[in-house]
């Protein structure tokens, strides 16, 4: 892994996973993703990673709904803007590349691999549901694989690569690092690589701290010094896990896609909470927080353009 001497906060504002019924809290239209967004990086991320929503929370992949986000968070900041690819199991690839396609971000989310990515069991805790869409949608991830082959990775690493976006891999299980190394042996994916480890999902690796570790022993030998990584886990282990990442010479991640909650029975009651919480650890830790300059040097970003300028103008 290559260390890095100042610790990228990326804030995952909304997600496509939880569901208006769950938090009062979870950011759902545009403007709100867009606002949540802003405090994060007021607080300290430099790297927003959006998904987008319908105003009933429904996730969407219309660009012109991520373009109102985009737009919002550029005009008032030099955030690094990270845009899904993973939407949600329900889309299509082609429309889960679409806002990407469409916005030409500097980063862009890019899951490793097919999977069961199962949050069923959020039916179970949910007593209230405000939204006829909320419960099917939860429950069919128990039915519905996540599809990732290795021909739609190739197909989006190519699409947007020509537009200069680099990757966040997602892995979520150590078969996935290597499935990132055969497309790096192809001159794919192209080195410095940003490596997002995601732990305590169904269907992928557990949130164990021994994993974080093994995970990291595997890239070093897939990856030497090739490579950045960050780590995050789902639910009550976020920000455990985001600060041994931080302590093992990583990078963080946090925010309300990965957990509603600040603390045990505690639902966080915004991004920026999250992101304050976790940058006041890393910095106890003796570790500085980086810009988003300071993001875009270390993953070799291309910076902001004027064309990405006018694709949300």
């Amino acid at each position: 892994m290559r260390a890095a001497e100042k610790v990228i906060i990326t804030t995952a504002v909304t997600g496509s996973v939880h569901v208006p019924s769950q938090s009062p809290y979870l950011p759902l239209s545009a403007e709100q993703v867009a606002e949540a967004a802003l405090e994060a990086v007021e607080a300290g991320s430099a790297v927003v990673h959006l998904h987008a929503r319908q105003p009933d929370g429904r996730p969407t992949f219309e660009p012109e709904v991520f373009e109102r986000i985009v737009g919002r968070i550029t005009a008032r900041t030099d955030a690094v803007i990270n845009i899904t690819t993973g939407g949600s199991p329900a889309m299509t690839m082609e429309q889960r590349l679409a806002a990407a396609v469409r916005l030409r971000p500097e980063l862009a989310s890019m899951n490793m691999g097919s999977m069961n990515f199962v949050y069923s069991g959020m039916a179970d805790r949910v007593t209230d549901w405000k939204h006829d869409w909320e419960r099917p949608h939860v429950l069919t991830s128990y039915s519905r694989p996540f599809i990732n082959t290795f021909e739609t990775i190739e197909h989006a690493l190519r699409t947007l690569g020509e537009s200069g976006t680099r990757f966040e891999y997602e892995c979520y299980d150590i078969g996935h690092l290597y499935s990132l190394a055969h497309f790096v042996d192809r001159g794919l994916a192209k080195p410095p690589l940003l490596i997002q480890g995601v732990f305590g999902v169904l269907g992928g690796i557990g949130a164990d701290h021994e994993n974080l570790d093994h995970m990291v022993r595997v890239a070093d030998k897939l990856f030497g010094d090739d490579y950045f990584f960050s780590a995050f886990a789902a639910g009550r282990d976020q920000m455990r896990f985001a600060t041994h990442s931080a302590l093992l010479g990583g990078h963080v991640r946090v925010g309300l896609e990965d957990s509603l909650w600040i603390g045990k029975g505690r639902l966080a009651r915004s991004n920026a909470q999250q992101v304050r919480k976790i940058r006041s650890l890393v910095e106890d830790a003796d570790r500085q927080i980086a810009t988003p300059a300071d993001a875009r040097a270390m993953l070799a970003l291309r910076g902001v353009t004027d064309i990405d300028r006018s694709t949300v103008s």
